[in-house]
């Protein structure tokens, strides 16, 4: 048989070439391809809850605001013992300027550009009003004042989302006209800052008031007063003191141009004159034993006192003699531990859990890291807390207004400093 070299292949041969290509295709299949090296998955970053906020840091506030920011900055700290919802709290902070428009711009700034999740502020009531009804209630973003006194507030069209730390002036206006009267006073002259604020605190005086009054507005910008003065002495000129309602540097100028023209000897102030400047300018030897009414704060509780303990040991020194500084840091502490109640950032719902947070029945917190922090580790477990405000109980009603609280009677001293001398349990 002729064949051709090379292309014949016998049937032993045949056997022989399958039986290899039969081990080659075994050896491949079981010896595994490394895979292509991958990126590890990028973390998935969880979104923190941001508060601002809002106060008068450079103006007519600037006093109580830039302690204020002590309050808040001091919350902010205590609440990141434990955090909100697993992450670290973040503070934004702007300054009102004491100008209701500006702070509707910052306000607007802190939701859209730095992205709040909630508000603490504004100082002056007629910023908060004009903040609830242009930026918040259209945002839904809650927002605790804890300083706006002003009873317009209570019916502002905010749709629930206002709430106070600090009582109305439809509760501190009656306690300032009692005092007044306890001290002798029957026939006063009023001057009042002639905003929403000063129209509301002195309607809430005249309602109470069982004696002879008249009331004189004071324009805002206006930096002389005389006439305004020989206004509110009266047709007979009899009048034995005069009530303060106004904000610094007016009120200032008030009290001054009153005592260099022998208007007055003697003052009667609203929450605002509760202010060491106000007494380093006119000096103490003149304000000596002069009494005015301001919010206050329950006296001697575990939760006050731990929260001047924290404050001493953060700033070096004791808590400053002014109202609101402890009503921010319990408005601070609110928001944070209604967020991690509700377990979400989304604004109604953090608003819906504030009416719980601090009420019966629950585990009590009060205003120290530790207790805050544990308090915060129950609420993300599934469990119910009652926070101890510093300030006083955060009972709210149906408008965000407190239903009980303390209205603090104080006066000057002749070492120019300032001291409580009473605290007045309000309930409504």
């Amino acid at each position: 048989m002729r064949g051709i070299p090379g292309k014949f292949f016998s049937t032993g041969s045949w056997l022989a070439i399958g039986l290899a290509l039969t081990v080659l295709a075994a050896c491949g299949k079981d010896d595994p391809v490394s895979p292509e090296p991958t990126e590890p998955p990028e973390p998935v970053e969880r979104p923190a809850l941001k508060i601002g906020l809002l106060i008068d840091l450079s103006e007519g506030g600037s006093e109580h605001g830039i302690l204020m920011r002590r309050g808040f900055e001091m919350a902010i700290e205590h609440v990141n013992e434990a955090g909100v919802l697993g992450e670290p709290v973040v503070g934004e902070v702007a300054d009102t300027e004491l100008d209701a428009e500006r702070a509707v711009s910052e306000a607007m700034d802190l939701v859209e550009k730095d992205g709040v999740h909630a508000i603490v502020g504004a100082w002056a009531s007629s910023s908060t009003l004009a903040v609830v009804e242009e930026v918040v209630a259209d945002a839904g973003i809650p927002m605790i004042s804890p300083a706006s006194s002003s009873p317009t507030l209570t019916n502002a069209m905010d749709n629930d989302f206002l709430f106070r730390t600090t009582l109305s002036d439809r509760d501190q206006g009656p306690v300032l006209a009692k005092i007044t009267l306890e001290l002798g006073f029957g026939n006063v002259g009023m001057i009042y800052r002639d905003d929403v604020w000063g129209r509301g605190i002195a309607d809430a005086f005249e309602n109470a008031w069982e004696g002879k009054l008249v009331r004189v507005a004071a324009d805002p910008e206006k930096t002389t007063l005389v006439e305004e003065l020989r206004e509110s002495k009266g047709v007979l000129e009899d009048t034995q003191a005069l009530i303060v309602l106004a904000f610094q540097p007016q009120q200032e100028t008030i009290v001054r141009e009153a005592l260099d023209n022998g208007l007055y000897e003697v003052f009667v102030f609203g929450p605002t004159g509760r202010s060491l400047d106000l007494v380093r300018s006119i000096g103490p030897e003149r304000l000596a034993g002069m009494i005015g009414t301001s919010p206050g704060s329950a006296q001697d509780t575990p939760s006050a006192l731990a929260w001047e303990n924290g404050y001493k040991s953060a700033y070096g020194s004791s808590p400053p003699p002014f109202p609101y500084v402890k009503q921010t840091y319990d408005a601070t502490v609110a928001l944070a531990l209604a967020a991690q109640a509700a377990g979400s950032l989304e604004g109604s719902a953090i608003r819906d859990q504030l009416r719980t947070i601090g009420t019966p029945p629950g585990e009590l917190v009060i205003a120290e890291a530790s207790s805050i922090a544990n308090g915060l580790r129950i609420l993300a477990d599934g469990g119910a807390i009652n926070y101890e405000g510093a300030a006083m109980p955060l009972d709210w009603d149906e408008n965000g207004d407190l239903a009980t609280g303390f209205v603090a009677v104080w006066q000057f001293t002749p070492a120019g400093t300032i001291e409580v001398i009473r605290t007045v349990p309000f309930v409504h």
